[in-house]
């Protein structure tokens, strides 16, 4: 497979907004591709795959862990911090990773589990069997488990406690998680210090950004819930100066599932910083609700709810990703009716969530996949895409645990999909083979030669979003309609008068969105920007200007989205000249692609 002539550029390219303008990709390493034939993907795999991720038009490859593991969780149950699991490699793969990356001008961000690690770490076999030696308080010990009584338990399913009798130390050990992950005790400034350095460890490997994974839980108390305590922040503003001060350009991205209100904490304040990016939790299972209700008013409810962040802050928001879609930030009538549209197998249910891909939740409906993407894509933040999302890939809700969303990566029609060469029977996690999503059909290859595909559509409108400023450092401002399915909000950007010579400049556009399975008819209110003209950015066709009311009227077919550009009335006399065309993206969703 081909993915274009464009040249290797010697570096990155400077740019301090790179992580509100880009576009992630999350990868997981094992499962993506196999270049030795062992039935596991590792990072020379990955490596072979850059060129493509390089075509789709991703800037930051999101690699979950990929640390020495007895891969309980996933790698998220982490053995030792410094050392790449065998399977995937070696560290000298993971520094060609890096290199190979940022000389196609993408960078790469990783997740470190700083909330808790393995009951195989050396840390923790030194603390259970030495209390009274240096690794003896690490980890949060108790002669009773009556302790932080009202905490939750996160993981219902499957503990029924967060406390664990260890035979050998005789006492108990606190997790939030899974029992075989003890919570680290960051009342031990020893362990604080053991956090920096390997956050340091990796920045100086020259990864661009890391993802703290459940960094909520780092403190307890008896007087809080052992979530969001002020200790965690104290935590955190130390842990960005430090970042600040000796790697700047890089950033930290708060994993908080939490309420808006208390996941907008962890980004700090203009004056005491947290993190750079937060993942936006509570929009994404209101994109879902409103595809199947048909109605806007939850997902237009929680998008106005704009909440202050410091200017160079920034949200990470997402459609899927190698976790179960969460249903925690929704109340149990809301649950249940979620459960019903999309997870009426019992099989497909994880935790508080659905353990479904993209494709399979929205039941392979290419126009709802392409209006949930053009919503991911315009909203305010920077998009997270889950690998295989691009081409629709499937899911097996016969594996076990999240596993069902982590099968290897489709690449062509060929054994094992293209992804490794070994024995079928010695695939790690088996390719999909179901009668919808079957890789024989449903790969990169197949893909890359319809012009009409998925993947080319994908593709396209990552570029045109790249051509304007206004979605990745433009503000978002909920407009009313005149109809119940149909969402509508402005992307308005002012320009950057710091830099006058960013290239930047301002611009305003509509997004549009009708989720209504008939075709509809709305006016939306544009109070402000009587007589501008409006242009569909995909085709560049000039629509009726907005009216003396303030107001434009928009025909939609069956889920149907619109991105129109609001130009002032006397700026624009060659609207297309400078941008190239790209067709049948937005109103037409019709499939076509250029």
């Amino acid at each position: 497979m081909s993915f274009g002539g464009s040249d290797l550029l010697p570096g990155l390219q400077r740019d301090e907004n790179w992580y509100k303008r880009g576009v992630f990709y999350e990868v997981l390493v094992g499962s993506y591709a196999d270049s030795d034939g062992d039935g596991i993907g590792d990072f020379q795999g990955l490596i072979s795959k850059l060129d493509y991720l390089q075509w789709l038009g991703i800037d930051v490859i999101w690699v979950p862990p990929f640390y020495e593991s007895p891969l309980r969780d996933g790698g998220y149950d982490v053995a030792d911090y410094r050392e790449v699991l065998k399977d995937f490699g070696t560290l000298d793969d993971f520094r060609e990773l890096v290199t190979q990356a940022h000389a196609r001008n993408m960078r790469v961000l990783i997740d470190i589990v700083i909330n808790h690690t393995s009951d195989q770490h050396e840390w923790f076999q030194q603390s259970r069997q030495d209390p009274d030696g240096p690794y003896g308080d690490y980890y949060v010990w108790s002669d009773t488990d009556e302790k932080y009584e009202n905490y939750r338990i996160i993981f219902v399913d499957t503990e029924e406690s967060n406390w664990t009798f260890d035979p050998e130390r005789r006492q108990y050990f606190f997790h939030r998680f899974f029992s075989h992950q003890p919570d680290l005790n960051f009342e031990n400034e020893a362990v604080q210090q053991e956090v920096f350095d390997i956050i340091r460890y990796w920045l100086d490997l020259g990864v661009d950004g890391i993802r703290l994974d459940a960094v909520p839980y780092l403190f307890e108390s008896e007087e809080g819930n052992g979530e969001s305590e002020p200790a965690t922040h104290e935590f955190l503003r130390r842990l960005r100066a430090m970042v600040d001060e000796e790697y700047p350009g890089r950033v930290l991205l708060a994993e908080a599932n939490q309420w808006p209100h208390e996941v907008v904490e962890y980004f700090g304040t203009d004056d005491d910083p947290e993190c750079h990016m937060a993942f936006d939790f509570p929009t994404m299972p209101r994109i879902f609700y409103a595809l199947r209700s048909q109605y806007k008013a939850e997902l237009e409810e929680v998008l106005r709810e704009q909440l202050e962040i410091p200017r160079d802050a920034t949200w990470g928001v997402f459609l899927r990703n190698h976790d179960e879609l969460t249903l925690e930030m929704v109340d149990e009538e809301y649950r249940q009716t979620m459960y019903g549209w999309y997870a009426y197998d019992p099989r497909m249910r994880a935790n508080v969530g659905i353990r479904r891909r993209l494709a399979p939740l929205l039941e392979n409906s290419l126009s709802e996949i392409k209006l949930a993407n053009a919503i991911l894509m315009s909203l305010k933040g920077s998009p997270i895409l889950y690998y295989g999302d691009e081409i629709g890939m499937g899911d097996n809700i016969w594996l076990p645990d999240r596993d069902a969303s982590r099968t290897p990566m489709q690449w062509s029609p060929d054994r094992n999909a293209g992804f490794s060469t070994a024995d079928p029977g010695k695939l790690r996690h088996p390719v999909v083979q179901s009668l919808v999503y079957n890789y024989q059909h449903v790969n990169v290859e197949a893909q890359m030669a319809q012009p009409s595909s998925l993947l080319r559509w994908v593709r396209n409108i990552m570029q045109v979003r790249r051509q304007h400023p206004a979605f990745g450092l433009g503000d978002l401002h909920v407009r009313d309609t005149t109809h119940e399915s149909v969402l509508a909000y402005l992307r308005d950007y002012a320009g950057e008068p710091e830099h006058p010579h960013s290239g930047d400049k301002p611009e305003r556009i509509l997004c549009a969105f009708s989720f209504a399975e008939t075709p509809t008819q709305a006016t939306i209110s544009l109070p402000g920007n009587e007589g501008r003209r409006v242009f569909d950015i995909f085709g560049w066709q000039e629509f009726e200007p907005v009216s003396d009311e303030g107001t434009i009227t928009l025909t939609f077919g069956s889920k149907q989205f619109y991105w129109l550009l609001l130009a002032e009335p006397d700026t624009v006399s060659t609207a297309t000249s400078a941008i190239p065309i790209i067709r049948g993206l937005g109103g037409a969703n019709d499939g076509d692609a250029a």
